[in-house]
């Protein structure tokens, strides 16, 4: 069962601190176009008791990114009056391989290669705690959010890219490579292709935003965003319905493994492929039933609730994690 339990009005928390400033949690989202930061107080975990945001310009360059980390660290000081928090949970795209330290496979790619939580640690003169961003939404979902009564959770992110992360008991479960839960590449026995990472039609070259636009465009000629795609199939247009049906059978067979592996109570999606209300649907769940060894799949797919706070609500929470 969980050790460290949150109240937000179904759990209490047995978390213990000597004094107003142990009990406040920050947390920071990098991402790739702007850098967020809160601080928010355990005893009050559904609102950001601060919240700021600044430009990440990585086009500069990784010291031009730790020079914004910083600065944000400086005027959440100035805005809440106290001191900086001696842990600080930051969520990035990317993974730290646990056996090197060293940060990869993130979209930021000036920070790849670096032992970017330690320079972090030295940059902000506190300890740092570094994870995905996948995983800080995850674990924000699990805990405050729409799987917070859940034991086995995973959440998707379906957007510009396709990733994921495990929290089970109230834990987040890296994995040994620091890449549990990274579903996006892996394979989708009836597609054809190479993605990036030249796996053959993995789930990242089908589900994600960028290549249910692109399957349209295949079919029409038309390069349109897709939240104009779901409003055309909703119009009964042919072609848009296409991509949308062609969504529900590709997600109800890349959702397949993990169910088969975790067995999970919930899966939140977010992400703007995570918008579309089919992938929610009775008839979703019949079709996944196809590929799970259980027929009768039980499995809650939840829409998120806590919207664009939870990446860095996750990544303050690493901070409960560390203890």
């Amino acid at each position: 069962m969980r050790e460290n339990k949150i109240d937000s009005g179904h759990h209490t928390m047995n978390l213990k601190s000597s004094s107003h400033q142990q009990s406040l949690l920050w947390g920071i989202d990098l991402g790739g176009t702007k850098i967020e930061g809160v601080i928010i107080d355990q005893s009050q975990p559904n609102k950001a008791l601060h919240r700021l945001r600044l430009p990440t310009e990585s086009a500069q360059g990784a010291q031009r990114v730790i020079s914004q980390l910083q600065l944000l660290v400086t005027q959440l000081e100035q805005a809440s009056g106290s001191r900086r928090a001696c842990k600080i949970g930051i969520g990035a795209p990317g993974v730290i391989d646990p056996s090197t330290g060293i940060f990869r496979d993130s979209n930021i790619s000036c920070l790849n290669g670096r032992l970017l939580q330690k320079e972090l640690s030295a940059a902000l003169e506190c300890e740092v705690l570094l994870a995905n961003d996948a995983n800080c939404f995850v674990l924000a979902e699990a805990f405050w959010g729409a799987a917070r009564d859940h034991r086995v959770v995973m959440g998707l992110i379906l957007g510009t890219g396709v990733g994921g992360g495990i929290v089970i008991n109230g834990h987040l479960i890296p994995g040994l490579h620091g890449i549990a839960g990274e579903w996006g590449n892996n394979a989708l026995c009836s597609e054809g292709g190479a993605c990036y990472e030249s796996k053959k039609g993995c789930n990242e070259m089908v589900l994600s935003g960028p290549a249910l636009e692109q399957f349209y465009q295949n079919i029409t000629g038309e390069k349109v965003a897709l939240s104009e795609i779901v409003q055309r199939a909703a119009a009964g247009e042919a072609a848009a319905q296409q991509t949308l049906e062609r969504l529900q059978e590709k997600f109800a067979e890349a959702i397949a493994s993990p169910i088969n592996i975790l067995d999970p109570d919930a899966i939140v999606i977010g992400g703007g492929v995570g918008n579309i209300d089919l992938l929610y649907e009775e008839s979703t769940r019949s079709k996944i039933s196809r590929y799970v060894f259980h027929d009768d799949v039980k499995t809650q797919f939840l829409k998120p609730i806590l919207g664009d706070s939870a990446g860095v609500f996750g990544a303050a929470m690493l901070g409960v994690e560390a203890l």
